[in-house]
């Protein structure tokens, strides 16, 4: 899962008005912001196997303290706590609300990557592993990834406005990003290498500040 984890994060705009778009998109692909990091430390393990899946050739042969269902909700209790802190000490204004979703949103990661994600994805580390395969299935994939993330842009959308040409600019240049990066991706050749891979992926942090740029430039429709 890619494009639906961002869907995820900008429809959550809705039911946290008060947090950035940016920390959002951050909570919602904390766990592949971080899993580049770990591939280049050594802490995590994958190899490229073309025709693994129809959608990707990734062979996920260990990433336990990135995609974990308990190494996530550890993540999100982390940045829930850290955002709170932040909005108190920075704006003089608590909001637990947004905490908590933020908090939330990093888990909804591994139940999002359950759905495509062939037998691969531990409860805990080393546990045992589970997966549906949908990335076994072109088709459903993109009909899957394109949903959720058509539906989070409407969402966003019909609760913000730009307030000038540039919030309007900024965000579309940002969703035209993703689904050039995500064809691509989906289209493309492998990478080379799995250091390739996680120099490539380490793109994606580019997502969260722009995202927070594209927000800073919108608000919420009034009546919201």
């Amino acid at each position: 899962m890619f494009l639906g984890h961002f869907g995820v994060g900008l429809a959550a705009k809705k039911v946290a008005p008060k947090v950035s778009l940016g920390t959002l998109i951050l909570a919602a692909q904390l766990a592949d912001l971080v899993w580049p990091v770990f591939l280049i430390l050594g802490w995590e393990r994958l190899s490229i196997v073309p025709g693994e899946t129809k959608v990707t050739p990734f062979d996920f042969t260990s990433f336990p303290y990135s995609h974990s269902l308990l190494a996530q909700i550890v993540w999100g209790i982390r940045l829930g706590a850290v955002y709170f802190l932040g909005a108190v000490y920075f704006a003089f204004r608590k909001d637990a609300r947004g905490a908590m979703i933020a908090g939330v949103i990093v888990p909804s990661h591994w139940v999002l990557d359950y759905i495509v994600h062939r037998p691969d994805l531990p409860l805990i580390p080393g546990g045992t592993q589970y997966g549906l395969g949908i990335w076994n299935s072109l088709p459903l994939t993109l009909i899957l990834e394109f949903a959720i993330f058509g539906a989070g842009i409407a969402v966003y959308i019909n609760f913000t406005r730009p307030n000038y040409c540039k919030g309007r600019y900024a965000l579309w240049s940002l969703l035209i990003f993703l689904l050039l990066s995500y064809l691509g991706s989906v289209f493309g050749p492998p990478p080379p290498s799995v250091h390739a891979l996680a120099l490539l992926g380490s793109a994606i942090w580019l997502t969260a500040p722009w995202a927070a740029w594209a927000d800073g430039h919108r608000t919420i429709k009034s009546g919201r």
